[in-house]
């Protein structure tokens, strides 16, 4: 018996089941993208897979809708790999191991992948009915989102005849998105050099953050251990001599780092002070952080006697200075849409390798004027240290549509099932509809999805019954698009 076997609707759940029983982390999408070329040929249905894994899958219209426009349904079919220390899991070959619990379906322990699995199984379920009114359908299910919008950013939109998009990529119930930021991987490149040096050698773990999504939660105000970390090595130079070993953190720049690792050599005389500090860091934070980290935690554990490559004293200065200096968090909210985070950096990914500090941020902003000028300032800082700097996966923003008729039906159609208005926002978070918005003339698209809790972490949650409700609200909104 398969977990989802008893959730509602039947074949929307069993379609997400087969995808999480497939490895599909960014950048490991091949297996998923010929899974679904395979659905298409099943169904003799046509279809466009291109090079970079891009699936494209065509449903010609139901009886009665054979004059209405095309409507294109789109999602992603990556997903972000993220697992709690202690879960034996290996992203690019097992599957998700999933389980039902008060009406959420988890991962135990790894990310769901509900981002954007979920959209990649509503358009399997449509694809494969043949009760459903709707007009001519393309299912169009890119690659690698969550490290850039990179399918997106390298799709041939000639393939495509729909001027109406509706995108499956949020995770609020009853929200209708209509704007989002755009956004660029700001890389630094610190040159370290090193000599060798001899002590005690000791690890300090800073964990029990809470992460989360860079763009979704920002504005929740968490913790970033890698930044942490910064404040951490700083402040203990005035406690005790150290020399930096290591140093690691994070993996994904859209993900709020929640551990980072750092690797010190010491005397013997030190090593008390050094774990005395790290209580008093500890209790600092817990205080300074009630309400969204209670559970920050620095572990220090004692590595025996060693004789390494330490970092120079020059380049130890450099890294503390780099992790005084980068800018994290909310950096301003906009001034036209209450509420809404205007410009946001997150410092996501760490790495001290034997000759530099690699470190990669996601910057987002609503603004591209902001977005640039936040980029050149982590580029000044990169290059005072005699640094190399380098942008990946830029894209632009989803412009707010003043005259959306397929907005204005979705807002229509929500009230008649409902009762209630949606409600029609501008999110921080990226989505492809920007891209597909600069690359398609006249495109009127809107985002919506299930419910979906800690999305990018161990702990991420898709609420069973929202997902049967928006499914219904989709089915019923492609229903209405007969003209």
């Amino acid at each position: 018996m398969k977990v989802l076997e008893n959730c509602e609707p039947k074949r929307v759940f069993h379609y997400f089941e087969e995808i999480c029983a497939i490895p599909h982390g960014s950048g490991n999408t091949r297996q998923l993208s010929d899974y679904l070329v395979s659905f298409a040929k099943a169904h003799n249905l046509e279809y466009m897979q291109d090079e970079l894994n891009n699936v494209v899958i065509y449903k010609p219209a139901a009886p009665g809708y054979e004059n209405a426009p095309t409507v294109i349904i789109q999602g992603h079919m990556d997903m972000v790999c993220e697992k709690r220390p202690d879960v034996d899991h290996d992203f690019t070959k097992d599957g998700l191991k999933l389980s039902v619990k008060d009406g959420y379906i988890s991962a135990n322990g790894t990310t769901l992948g509900g981002d954007d699995g979920i959209a990649v199984a509503y358009g399997l379920a449509l694809l494969e009915s043949t009760e459903l009114k709707h007009p001519a359908l393309e299912i169009l299910i890119t690659v690698d989102e969550e490290i850039g919008l990179l399918g997106a950013t390298g799709f041939d939109c000639s393939v495509l005849k729909g001027k109406r998009l509706i995108n499956l990529d949020s995770e609020e119930e009853g929200s209708l998105w209509v704007s989002c930021a755009g956004g660029l991987t700001a890389i630094s490149h610190i040159p370290v050099q090193r000599v060798e040096a001899e002590g005690e050698k000791i690890s300090v773990k800073i964990h029990g953050l809470a992460g989360g999504h860079s763009g979704a939660e920002i504005d929740k105000i968490r913790a970033n251990a890698n930044l942490l970390m910064g404040r951490f090595l700083y402040g203990l130079k005035k406690q005790a001599y150290y020399e930096l070993l290591s140093l690691e953190g994070g993996q994904r720049d859209n993900v709020i780092t929640k551990e980072s690792l750092a690797q010190l050599l010491v005397s013997k005389e030190e090593t008390e002070a050094v774990k005395a500090y790290a209580l008093t860091v500890q209790a600092q934070l817990r205080e300074e952080y009630t309400g969204t980290d209670e559970n920050i935690t620095i572990t220090v554990t004692d590595e025996g006697s060693a004789k390494e490559a330490v970092l120079h004293p020059t380049s130890r200065e450099k890294v503390l200075f780099y992790l005084h200096q980068i800018p994290f968090g909310i950096q301003k909210m906009s001034g036209s849409i209450e509420g809404l985070v205007e410009t946001s950096t997150n410092l996501g990914c760490l790495k001290l390798s034997e000759d530099e500090l690699f470190a990669s941020s996601g910057v987002r902003s609503s603004v591209d004027a902001a977005k640039i000028a936040l980029s050149d300032k982590i580029e000044h800082l990169t290059e005072f240290l005699g640094g190399e700097y380098e942008i990946q996966g830029g894209y632009p923003a989803w412009e707010y549509r003043r005259e959306s008729p397929l907005r204005d039906r979705m807002v229509e159609i929500y009230k008649e099932m409902y009762g209630s208005m949606p409600e029609v926002v501008a999110i921080h978070a990226g989505l492809e509809c920007g891209l597909f918005y600069k690359k398609i003339e006249d495109l009127d698209c809107v985002s919506l999805g299930p419910n979906m809790k800690d999305i990018h972490t161990s702990d991420e949650v898709l609420e069973i019954a929202s997902v049967e409700r928006v499914w219904n609200y989709l089915v019923k909104t492609l229903e209405s698009l007969k003209d």
